[in-house]
């Protein structure tokens, strides 16, 4: 492989954001950047491939077996439940993903929802555009709820490392931080607490966790009716781990105090997804999967996905799964 001119396809270069820079790969290739595929344009696009470079793609069976040559996937992301992990042990593909690229920019998005969300900023701002301040007749006046963070639970769900820098972030600012032990543990590790006392006890949870078996509808609405305080819902990991009907129905009952989601399924929402149907709530926050997409993290995770190939073609490779 390494004697040979490799063929390198990176199915959605698009979910790159324009500013970021491309690092070349030393050694003799062919790069064609697509800037989105579908899972089919995908089989026929990679049929020759010695690489593929793939952040959002479906890289299934199918590809795989149609794709020969193949040698390497490297995922411009954390996650890689895009990748049939199954079909490329069998085949002998190896997989390598993106790591701590997103420990300033998420936490950073997390706590702009919460400080939001917290504060009423959104509704204050939109009624000063509606004219209520100077209707009020008042310096100031009270439509919305505000409330301080400090002394405040804040419960997350996922001790990577993003759980952690969100912790860190937490503690600064005074909160009470827990780690929630897994979902039906029957243990809970030290330094934990059970994932039903932190429903209980949490006035914010926010969730950092992987999206898998175990973890599909991780809150639904046996979870939301356990949330003594009312807490604030922080999603910015993946849409699966929350059921958005039952998001959709704890906000309008009142079981939570409000919501910040950056991640739904699928991506993008299909027009009748129930969380459109909240964008007037003043509670309600919706932005679509940017909590990684500061320049900065866009600009590392390329680097690293580009220098993971790199790492690879020279015999020594790096993040593998």
């Amino acid at each position: 492989m390494l004697n040979q001119r490799l063929q390198i396809v990176f199915l959605d270069g698009e979910t790159l954001s324009p500013e970021t820079n491309l690092k070349t790969f030393p050694f003799e290739h062919d790069l064609i950047i697509y800037a989105k595929s579908t899972t089919e344009q995908a089989i026929e696009r990679c049929r020759g491939a010695h690489i593929i470079i793939s952040n959002k793609v479906r890289v299934g069976a199918e590809l795989i077996a149609q794709a020969p040559d193949l040698k390497l996937i490297s995922v411009a992301a954390t996650g890689y439940n895009n990748i049939d992990m199954d079909a490329c042990r069998e085949r002998g593909v190896a997989v390598c993903n993106v790591r701590d690229y997103a420990k300033h920019t998420v936490p950073e998005h997390v706590f702009a929802l919460i400080f939001a969300l917290r504060r009423s900023l959104l509704p204050y701002h939109q009624s000063v555009a509606a004219g209520r301040w100077q209707d009020s007749g008042q310096f100031c006046y009270f439509d919305y709820p505000i409330r301080d963070l400090a002394g405040s639970t804040l419960a997350i769900v996922g001790a990577g490392s993003l759980g952690e820098s969100v912790a860190a972030m937490g503690r600064a600012l005074g909160l009470r931080v827990i780690f929630s032990a897994r979902k039906n543990d029957t243990a809970t590790p030290e330094g934990r607490v059970s994932f039903d006392d932190m429903l209980k006890q949490a006035d914010i949870i926010s969730l950092h966790c992987p999206l898998t078996a175990d973890t599909q509808d991780l809150l639904a609405a046996p979870e939301f009716a356990q949330m003594q305080r009312k807490p604030l819902i922080i999603n910015t990991a993946r849409g699966g781990l929350i059921n958005e009907g039952d998001l959709a129905n704890a906000l309008n009952d009142g079981l939570i105090s409000g919501a910040g989601i950056d991640v739904t399924t699928p991506e993008p929402p299909e027009d009748d997804n129930i969380l459109l149907s909240l964008m007037d709530r003043p509670n309600f926050i919706f932005t679509p999967h940017v909590a990684w997409a500061s320049q900065e993290a866009v600009q590392a995770l390329a680097d690293q996905a580009f220098d993971n190939v790199s790492a690879f073609v020279a015999g020594t490779p790096a993040n593998l799964l």
